[in-house]
């Protein structure tokens, strides 16, 4: 694209960050040139947008679901169980759980990587949901402690405090599959949803290759060991995060795949589905308009991570779920400027529970994240709005006015 087309494109969505540079975004959705895999063509449309075009039309869904039932079949009443389905109960492991148990017709084993942030109404819809499908559930929650560190250790370094949470997600469900010899391991959308990290035109497989290219943002679980430099953590503390060995997954002839390489993935649709079906339910989640109350409800600090892209990158998840729906044909361009300008930008009441916990103080955390920030943007968190506190805030543990 030429510098003066890219110039047309740039553009403030006001969202009270006065005198924040302007953004190319794209001229379809309004993802702007910060995205970390966004790369715009001569008419100013990014790549996430044409490869939903490749999804709508050229890939052979049918052909893709085939090859996933054969797969299926392949591994079914070989093992104690047929599969490994890693669920946070959230909708997309939820509706996956819910497919492959009423359409495949499987025994799954059910495992949770618990980062330590669940909210309570989420814990207590997820159970209900497991007790009425009828699985066996492996949960396991890291020693918290331990978790702080590597919190602390990642924001710094990575301007992304979920490390923890990114690797331990991946790598726990893995080393599971080896320990209960359950070779297949069956995962939510792809990243061509969102990212181009993979193309729809790619058979993405959740295997070592994702997880050093984008889910443990460059810091295998060693590496993590010496940069804490911390004689009380040893390898052996963060085992849960690293990913298992290739000859170790390969002697139990592991198949690690995304449900939504092979279906065709459309949020809106299964969301529907599990709550009729299941009775699963929306929450206010910090940040977000009401109507996207079905994702990221699960996580009390939700609001922190997305507080952290607006300063690094001046877009936050009001932008990508809008983005999302534009692409589906959900909603008109002009809907999602408004949704952004009134929701986006804003500080999160749940900031001060989250400093309280990590021991650290507002203005280091700012020039922590001030640092990470990608060009062109930049942003003064000190003079942006500060967001309502949700409904259920006092009832964590991690916030000081929880009656424990």
């Amino acid at each position: 694209m030429s510098q003066d087309n890219a110039n047309k494109l740039r553009y403030a969505i006001p969202t009270g960050c006065d005198g924040c540079p302007l953004l190319q975004r794209c001229s379809h959705c309004t993802m702007p040139e910060t995205h970390e895999t966004i790369v715009f063509d001569d008419n100013g449309v990014c790549n996430i947008c044409h490869q939903h075009e490749i999804k709508h039309e050229k890939i052979d869904w049918a052909a893709r679901q085939k090859e996933f039932a054969d797969t299926v079949e392949e591994y079914r009443g070989k093992y104690s169980y047929d599969c490994i389905i890693p669920y946070s109960g959230g909708k997309d492991s939820t509706f996956v759980l819910y497919e492959m148990m009423k359409t495949y017709k499987v025994k799954p084993l059910v495992v949770s990587f618990d980062h330590g942030f669940y909210r309570p109404k989420h814990l207590q819809n997820s159970d209900a949901i497991l007790t009425k499908l009828g699985v066996d559930f492996l949960k396991f929650r890291p020693n918290m402690q331990i978790v702080k560190k590597l919190m602390i250790e990642s924001l710094k370094r990575k301007g992304d405090w979920c490390w923890h949470c990114h690797t331990g997600i991946f790598s726990w469900p893995m080393q599971m599959a080896i320990k209960l010899n359950v070779p297949l391991l069956i995962w939510g959308e792809s990243t061509a949803e969102y990212t181009s990290y993979y193309d729809f035109d790619e058979k993405e497989e959740q295997d070592e290759e994702a997880f050093n290219k984008y889910i443990n943002l460059g810091i295998t679980a060693e590496d993590m060991v010496g940069m804490l430099n911390d004689s009380s953590i040893t390898a052996r503390d963060l085992e849960p995060y690293t990913y298992p060995k290739l000859k170790d997954l390969k002697a139990i002839n592991y198949k690690s795949i995304c449900y939504g390489t092979s279906h065709p993935w459309d949020v809106r649709r299964q969301v529907k589905l599990i709550k009729d079906e299941l009775g699963w339910e929306n929450d206010e989640v910090e940040g977000l308009p009401e109507q996207y109350g079905y994702t990221k409800r699960e996580c009390a600090f939700n609001g922190v991570r997305d507080y952290l892209k607006f300063i690094k990158r001046g877009f936050g998840r009001t932008t990508q779920l809008t983005t999302d729906d534009i692409r589906a044909g959900a909603l008109d361009r002009e809907t999602a400027v408004k949704l952004i300008q009134e929701n986006d930008g804003k500080k999160p009441a749940s900031l001060d529970p989250f400093l309280e916990f990590i021991d650290m103080s507002e203005a280091e955390f700012n020039e922590i994240a001030k640092s990470h920030a990608v060009s062109p943007w930049q942003v003064d968190p000190s003079k942006l709005p500060k967001g309502k506190k949700l409904h259920d805030q006092d009832e964590w543990i991690y916030s000081k006015d929880a009656n424990l």
